[in-house]
Protein backbone atom coordinates (compact mmCIF):
# COMPACT_ATOMS: atom_id res chain seq x y z
CA UNK A 1 0.00 0.00 0.00
CA UNK A 2 1.34 3.79 -0.90
CA UNK A 3 0.85 5.98 1.28
CA UNK A 4 0.87 9.56 0.34
CA UNK A 5 3.09 11.84 2.34
CA UNK A 6 1.39 15.39 3.84
CA UNK A 7 2.99 18.73 3.41
CA UNK A 8 4.20 20.07 6.24
CA UNK A 9 1.73 23.14 7.22
CA UNK A 10 2.87 26.43 6.59
CA UNK A 11 3.02 29.35 9.26
CA UNK A 12 1.46 32.50 8.43
CA UNK A 13 4.56 35.33 8.31
CA UNK A 14 3.32 36.16 12.05
CA UNK A 15 3.12 32.62 13.23
CA UNK A 16 6.38 31.86 11.29
CA UNK A 17 8.55 35.04 13.29
CA UNK A 18 6.44 34.47 16.66
CA UNK A 19 7.81 30.30 16.10
CA UNK A 20 11.61 31.28 15.31
CA UNK A 21 11.71 33.77 18.40
CA UNK A 22 10.68 30.93 20.87
CA UNK A 23 13.30 28.49 18.60
CA UNK A 24 15.86 31.05 18.95
CA UNK A 25 15.71 33.15 22.05
CA UNK A 26 17.34 30.16 24.76
CA UNK A 27 19.86 29.57 22.37
CA UNK A 28 21.45 32.99 21.33
CA UNK A 29 23.37 33.30 24.53
CA UNK A 30 25.14 30.12 24.33
CA UNK A 31 25.95 30.64 20.63
CA UNK A 32 27.33 34.29 21.74
CA UNK A 33 29.53 32.14 24.69
CA UNK A 34 30.32 30.04 22.01
CA UNK A 35 31.40 32.35 19.65
CA UNK A 36 33.61 34.21 22.35
CA UNK A 37 36.07 31.46 23.32
CA UNK A 38 35.95 29.88 19.75
CA UNK A 39 35.88 26.54 22.07
CA UNK A 40 32.94 24.28 23.19
CA UNK A 41 34.45 23.19 26.49
CA UNK A 42 35.42 26.67 27.71
CA UNK A 43 32.02 28.31 26.34
CA UNK A 44 30.05 25.16 28.31
CA UNK A 45 32.39 26.10 31.40
CA UNK A 46 31.69 29.91 31.35
CA UNK A 47 28.04 28.98 30.79
CA UNK A 48 27.82 26.18 33.64
CA UNK A 49 26.14 23.54 31.05
CA UNK A 50 27.12 20.83 30.20
CA UNK A 51 29.23 20.18 27.01
CA UNK A 52 26.67 18.50 25.54
CA UNK A 53 23.90 20.04 26.29
CA UNK A 54 25.71 23.16 24.55
CA UNK A 55 27.11 21.07 21.38
CA UNK A 56 23.61 19.59 20.88
CA UNK A 57 22.26 23.45 20.71
CA UNK A 58 24.43 24.76 18.49
CA UNK A 59 23.58 22.22 16.13
CA UNK A 60 20.11 22.54 16.40
CA UNK A 61 20.39 26.29 15.96
CA UNK A 62 22.22 25.89 12.64
CA UNK A 63 19.53 23.62 11.54
CA UNK A 64 16.75 26.00 12.64
CA UNK A 65 18.29 28.95 10.96
CA UNK A 66 19.68 26.33 7.41
CA UNK A 67 22.64 27.90 7.95
CA UNK A 68 26.05 26.72 9.08
CA UNK A 69 27.52 29.09 11.75
CA UNK A 70 30.89 27.95 12.47
CA UNK A 71 33.21 25.37 11.15
CA UNK A 72 34.36 22.97 13.34
CA UNK A 73 38.10 20.95 14.27
CA UNK A 74 36.88 19.10 17.04
CA UNK A 75 36.26 21.28 20.26
CA UNK A 76 37.29 24.34 18.67
CA UNK A 77 35.14 26.45 16.30
CA UNK A 78 35.32 29.40 14.54
CA UNK A 79 32.53 31.39 13.19
CA UNK A 80 31.47 31.54 9.36
CA UNK A 81 31.18 34.60 7.31
CA UNK A 82 27.47 34.11 8.31
CA UNK A 83 28.22 33.29 11.69
CA UNK A 84 29.86 36.57 12.18
CA UNK A 85 26.88 38.42 10.55
CA UNK A 86 24.36 36.74 13.50
CA UNK A 87 26.94 37.43 16.11
CA UNK A 88 26.93 41.03 15.49
CA UNK A 89 22.51 40.85 15.71
CA UNK A 90 22.87 38.83 18.85
CA UNK A 91 25.25 40.48 20.40
CA UNK A 92 23.20 43.91 19.94
CA UNK A 93 19.64 41.62 20.86
CA UNK A 94 21.43 40.26 23.56
CA UNK A 95 22.65 44.03 24.86
CA UNK A 96 19.17 44.94 24.93
CA UNK A 97 17.64 42.61 27.14
CA UNK A 98 20.56 43.27 29.28
CA UNK A 99 19.54 47.14 29.52
CA UNK A 100 16.35 46.51 29.79
CA UNK A 101 16.55 44.14 32.75
CA UNK A 102 18.84 46.78 34.23
CA UNK A 103 16.38 48.77 33.84
CA UNK A 104 13.47 46.89 35.46
CA UNK A 105 15.66 46.57 38.08
CA UNK A 106 16.63 49.61 39.12
CA UNK A 107 13.16 50.45 39.21
CA UNK A 108 12.21 48.08 41.21
CA UNK A 109 15.04 48.71 43.69
CA UNK A 110 13.48 49.68 47.33
CA UNK A 111 15.68 52.80 48.04
CA UNK A 112 16.09 54.18 44.42
CA UNK A 113 13.54 52.62 42.27
CA UNK A 114 10.48 54.62 40.12
CA UNK A 115 6.45 55.00 40.98
CA UNK A 116 4.14 56.10 38.30
CA UNK A 117 1.94 58.21 39.60
CA UNK A 118 -1.28 59.88 38.18
CA UNK A 119 -3.16 62.60 40.33
CA UNK A 120 -5.58 65.35 39.23
CA UNK A 121 -5.23 68.33 38.05
CA UNK A 122 -6.18 70.31 40.87
CA UNK A 123 -3.82 68.22 43.33
CA UNK A 124 -0.25 69.72 41.57
CA UNK A 125 0.26 72.93 42.26
CA UNK A 126 0.69 72.10 46.39
CA UNK A 127 -1.04 68.46 47.05
CA UNK A 128 1.32 66.06 45.26
CA UNK A 129 4.52 68.35 45.50
CA UNK A 130 3.92 68.37 49.34
CA UNK A 131 3.35 64.50 49.26
CA UNK A 132 6.58 63.80 47.56
CA UNK A 133 8.70 66.39 49.72
CA UNK A 134 7.14 64.17 52.77
CA UNK A 135 7.86 60.73 51.25
CA UNK A 136 11.27 61.77 50.11
CA UNK A 137 12.31 62.24 53.47
CA UNK A 138 12.88 58.66 54.44
CA UNK A 139 13.13 57.89 50.41
CA UNK A 140 15.24 59.96 49.14
CA UNK A 141 16.29 58.36 45.91
CA UNK A 142 12.99 56.86 45.00
CA UNK A 143 12.13 58.50 41.36
CA UNK A 144 8.53 59.65 40.25
CA UNK A 145 6.77 59.91 36.24
CA UNK A 146 4.25 62.30 37.64
CA UNK A 147 0.71 62.13 35.24
CA UNK A 148 -1.65 65.16 35.82
CA UNK A 149 -5.10 63.94 33.93
CA UNK A 150 -8.69 63.99 34.54
CA UNK A 151 -9.89 60.74 36.69
CA UNK A 152 -11.23 58.43 33.72
CA UNK A 153 -8.07 59.23 31.44
CA UNK A 154 -6.27 58.42 34.55
CA UNK A 155 -7.77 54.72 35.13
CA UNK A 156 -7.68 53.77 31.83
CA UNK A 157 -3.83 54.37 31.89
CA UNK A 158 -4.07 52.16 35.33
CA UNK A 159 -5.80 49.67 33.43
CA UNK A 160 -2.41 49.84 30.53
CA UNK A 161 -0.04 49.29 33.07
CA UNK A 162 1.22 52.90 32.40
CA UNK A 163 0.49 54.35 36.30
CA UNK A 164 0.87 52.03 39.52
CA UNK A 165 -1.25 54.60 41.90
CA UNK A 166 -3.37 57.30 41.06
CA UNK A 167 -4.90 60.08 43.10
CA UNK A 168 -8.57 60.54 41.38
CA UNK A 169 -12.13 61.84 42.50
CA UNK A 170 -14.67 60.65 42.77
CA UNK A 171 -13.53 57.59 44.32
CA UNK A 172 -13.96 54.87 41.58
CA UNK A 173 -15.78 51.72 42.28
CA UNK A 174 -15.09 48.70 39.55
CA UNK A 175 -14.18 45.16 40.14
CA UNK A 176 -10.78 45.18 38.32
CA UNK A 177 -9.17 48.09 40.69
CA UNK A 178 -8.72 48.58 44.59
CA UNK A 179 -9.55 51.86 45.76
CA UNK A 180 -9.36 53.83 49.36
CA UNK A 181 -10.93 56.71 50.47
CA UNK A 182 -8.57 59.04 51.54
CA UNK A 183 -9.78 62.16 52.09
CA UNK A 184 -13.01 65.21 51.12
CA UNK A 185 -12.60 68.53 50.31
CA UNK A 186 -15.74 71.01 50.61
CA UNK A 187 -16.74 72.66 47.19
CA UNK A 188 -17.13 76.60 46.81
CA UNK A 189 -19.30 78.84 44.69
CA UNK A 190 -16.51 80.97 43.32
CA UNK A 191 -18.54 84.42 42.02
CA UNK A 192 -17.48 87.45 40.65
CA UNK A 193 -16.09 89.68 43.27
CA UNK A 194 -18.79 92.60 42.27
CA UNK A 195 -21.63 89.79 41.65
CA UNK A 196 -24.74 90.27 43.90
CA UNK A 197 -24.02 87.59 46.07
CA UNK A 198 -20.20 88.69 46.35
CA UNK A 199 -21.10 90.05 50.05
CA UNK A 200 -22.24 86.69 51.17
CA UNK A 201 -20.00 84.28 53.09
CA UNK A 202 -22.38 81.34 52.69
CA UNK A 203 -24.80 80.33 50.71
CA UNK A 204 -27.67 77.45 49.98
CA UNK A 205 -26.80 76.34 46.28
CA UNK A 206 -30.47 76.41 45.14
CA UNK A 207 -29.65 80.57 45.67
CA UNK A 208 -27.74 79.93 42.21
CA UNK A 209 -30.16 78.22 40.17
CA UNK A 210 -30.38 81.40 37.80
CA UNK A 211 -26.90 81.27 37.93
CA UNK A 212 -24.52 80.68 34.39
CA UNK A 213 -22.01 78.54 35.15
CA UNK A 214 -18.41 77.38 33.61
CA UNK A 215 -17.82 73.80 34.28
CA UNK A 216 -15.14 71.39 33.29
CA UNK A 217 -15.71 69.51 30.38
CA UNK A 218 -17.97 65.90 30.78
CA UNK A 219 -16.03 62.79 32.07
CA UNK A 220 -14.43 64.91 34.40
CA UNK A 221 -15.30 63.86 37.99
CA UNK A 222 -15.52 67.55 39.54
CA UNK A 223 -18.16 67.81 36.28
CA UNK A 224 -20.49 64.95 37.43
CA UNK A 225 -20.13 66.11 40.99
CA UNK A 226 -21.16 69.25 39.85
CA UNK A 227 -24.07 68.14 38.16
CA UNK A 228 -25.16 66.14 40.94
CA UNK A 229 -25.22 68.54 43.65
CA UNK A 230 -27.05 71.09 41.19
CA UNK A 231 -29.59 68.37 40.66
CA UNK A 232 -30.38 67.27 45.15
CA UNK A 233 -30.45 71.40 45.03
CA UNK A 234 -33.32 71.39 42.83
CA UNK A 235 -31.82 72.40 39.22
CA UNK A 236 -29.91 71.76 35.67
CA UNK A 237 -27.22 74.41 35.83
CA UNK A 238 -26.92 76.40 32.63
CA UNK A 239 -23.54 76.04 31.55
CA UNK A 240 -21.63 79.21 29.57
CA UNK A 241 -18.09 78.10 29.43
CA UNK A 242 -16.36 74.00 30.04
CA UNK A 243 -12.74 73.97 30.15
CA UNK A 244 -10.23 71.41 31.42
CA UNK A 245 -8.45 73.28 34.56
CA UNK A 246 -9.78 74.51 37.63
CA UNK A 247 -8.13 77.86 37.88
CA UNK A 248 -8.87 78.22 34.03
CA UNK A 249 -12.63 78.50 35.39
CA UNK A 250 -11.52 80.93 38.44
CA UNK A 251 -10.12 82.91 35.23
CA UNK A 252 -13.50 83.18 33.63
CA UNK A 253 -15.83 83.77 36.95
CA UNK A 254 -13.03 86.77 37.42
CA UNK A 255 -13.96 88.06 34.08
CA UNK A 256 -17.52 87.81 35.11
CA UNK A 257 -18.28 85.45 32.71
CA UNK A 258 -20.49 82.98 35.38
CA UNK A 259 -19.68 81.01 38.49
CA UNK A 260 -18.39 77.69 39.33
CA UNK A 261 -18.37 75.07 42.50
CA UNK A 262 -14.78 74.33 42.83
CA UNK A 263 -11.91 73.11 45.44
CA UNK A 264 -10.29 75.57 47.21
CA UNK A 265 -7.12 77.50 45.24
CA UNK A 266 -3.65 76.55 46.27
CA UNK A 267 -3.07 80.87 46.18
CA UNK A 268 -5.95 83.26 46.31
CA UNK A 269 -7.25 84.06 43.65
CA UNK A 270 -7.87 88.43 42.99
CA UNK A 271 -11.19 89.27 41.27
CA UNK A 272 -13.20 86.22 43.04
CA UNK A 273 -15.38 85.90 46.18
CA UNK A 274 -15.19 81.94 47.30
CA UNK A 275 -18.78 80.95 49.59
CA UNK A 276 -19.32 78.12 51.78
CA UNK A 277 -21.94 76.27 50.14
CA UNK A 278 -23.80 74.92 53.27
CA UNK A 279 -27.03 73.26 51.32
CA UNK A 280 -26.32 70.23 50.04
CA UNK A 281 -23.19 69.08 51.36
CA UNK A 282 -20.50 70.19 49.03
CA UNK A 283 -17.94 67.83 49.06
CA UNK A 284 -15.84 65.96 46.83
CA UNK A 285 -14.06 62.55 47.85
CA UNK A 286 -10.49 61.90 47.03
CA UNK A 287 -8.79 58.80 46.61
CA UNK A 288 -6.07 56.11 45.54
CA UNK A 289 -6.52 53.73 43.38
CA UNK A 290 -4.42 50.80 41.81
CA UNK A 291 -5.26 47.62 39.66
CA UNK A 292 -6.57 44.70 41.47
CA UNK A 293 -3.61 41.80 41.71
CA UNK A 294 -1.12 43.69 40.21
CA UNK A 295 2.14 42.96 42.11
CA UNK A 296 3.83 45.96 43.48
CA UNK A 297 7.78 47.07 43.24
CA UNK A 298 9.06 47.77 46.88
CA UNK A 299 8.94 51.69 45.99
CA UNK A 300 5.39 51.48 45.11
CA UNK A 301 4.15 49.64 48.18
CA UNK A 302 6.40 52.13 50.26
CA UNK A 303 4.99 55.13 48.41
CA UNK A 304 0.72 53.43 48.52
CA UNK A 305 1.48 52.49 52.23
CA UNK A 306 2.76 56.48 52.81
CA UNK A 307 -0.62 57.66 50.98
CA UNK A 308 -2.69 55.41 53.27
CA UNK A 309 -0.61 56.31 55.96
CA UNK A 310 -2.22 60.18 55.59
CA UNK A 311 -5.99 59.24 55.65
CA UNK A 312 -7.86 62.42 56.57
CA UNK A 313 -4.93 64.60 56.25
CA UNK A 314 -4.38 64.86 52.72
CA UNK A 315 -5.87 67.96 51.55
CA UNK A 316 -5.74 71.75 52.21
CA UNK A 317 -9.39 72.69 53.21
Amino acid sequence: MVHERSSPARLSPSSYEEDMRLLLAPRLAYFAGVARHEHVTRAAQELGVPQSTLSRAMVRLEQDLGVALFTRKGRTVSLTAAGRDFLASVERALGEVERAAESVRADADPSGGKVAFGFLHTMGSETVPELIRAFRVDHPRVRFTLVQNYGEAMIERLRAGELDLCLTSPVPDAPDLVARRLDEQRLRLVVPDDHRLAGRKRIRLAEAADETFVTLEPGYGLRRITDALCAEAGFSPRVAFEGEEAETLRGLVAAGLGVALLPPPAVPRPGVVELTVTAPRAIREVGVAWLDGHPDTPPVAAFKKFLLSRRGNLLPD
